[in-house]
Order: C-alpha cells, then structure tokens, then sequence
C-alpha cells in the first residue's frame, strides 16, 4: 500500500506537472522503480525515498523548456533538485531523505558512476519507461540492456517487454 507521504507527493507532482504526458511518465517511472525495488528486497525506507525520487526525477523539465527551450539530461540534473528539495520541503520527509531525492534527481541520467541500488532501480526504471515512449530500435534497446541494466528483476522485465534474450 502506498504511504501517506508518498500519496501527498504524488498528488502534489500532478498538480505541479499538470501535463498528462509528464505525468504518465512519473507514474510508470514510479510503478517500475517500486516493483523493482520490492523485488530486489530493497529496504522499506530505502524504497519509499526511492519511489519519492522516481516521482520527482523530470520535475525540471518544465523550467529547463522555458530557460533553455530544451530539456537534455544534464538541464535536468542542474535545475531538478532545488526543486524538488522544495516540494518535498512541505511534506513529511526528513532532511536526510529530502538530500538521497536530490541526489538521486541529479544524477538520473548519469550512468557511471552508479551511486547505490536505488541510483541504479532508478536509471532502470527511467530506462524501460523511455525506451518505449521514444521507440529505441533494436540496436539501441538490445545496448541499453547490455549496458544499463544491473538487477535480475529489471534485467527480467525489459528482456521481456522488448522481445531480448538474456
């Protein structure tokens, strides 16, 4: 079941977000990494910082379109987690949580080096989710798996999901 903060967080992104493409792409992010995290046995709090990352991790799309008229990864990891350090300021998260989100905001595009297992269910999660959303080719679907993919459930899901063999 989904925790309380998690919940208000989650509203709160909808509302800030306020564009369905945006927002579909949070939630399947965030469904991924949680089905990840519990199967890789990830801690409880550990996991729910992470699902709390995975709903935020684009959140400086939007101010890097107006600023920069683009969006590319390393936009995204400079203006995303002053922002999101501010949306997660009004709800029930710790200081030392609120700083792993950022972290972990900052860094999802970047591969190596890997920061922990929720860096790495992050870029995972994220991976799956624009694989299929930017139609990756064959070529670039069977890299991302060889090069990406780390923990034996998202190895399992995106061989699956895109027809690979393991």
């Amino acid at each position: 079941m989904m925790t309380e903060r998690i919940r208000r967080l989650f509203l709160s992104m909808i509302a800030f977000d306020a564009d369905a493409d945006l927002i579909q792409h949070f939630t399947k992010v965030h469904a991924y990494a949680r089905l990840i995290a519990e199967s890789e046995g990830l801690d409880p709090r550990a996991a729910e910082v992470l699902e709390a990352a995975a709903l935020v991790h684009d959140i400086g799309i939007p101010i890097c379109n107006r600023k920069y008229g683009s969006h590319p990864g390393p936009l995204q990891e400079k203006e995303g987690p002053p922002l999101a350090r501010e949306m997660l300021s009004g709800l029930p998260f710790t200081p030392d949580e609120i700083d792993r989100v950022c972290t972990l905001v900052g860094e999802h595009h970047t591969l190596r080096p890997v920061d922990g297992i929720d860096h790495q269910i992050l870029l995972e999660a994220d991976f799956i989710v624009n694989s299929f959303e930017n139609a990756f080719t064959p070529d670039a679907l069977r890299h991302t798996y060889d090069t990406v993919f780390a923990t034996a459930t998202g190895r399992r899901i995106y061989a699956v999901m895109f027809g690979l063999e393991e």
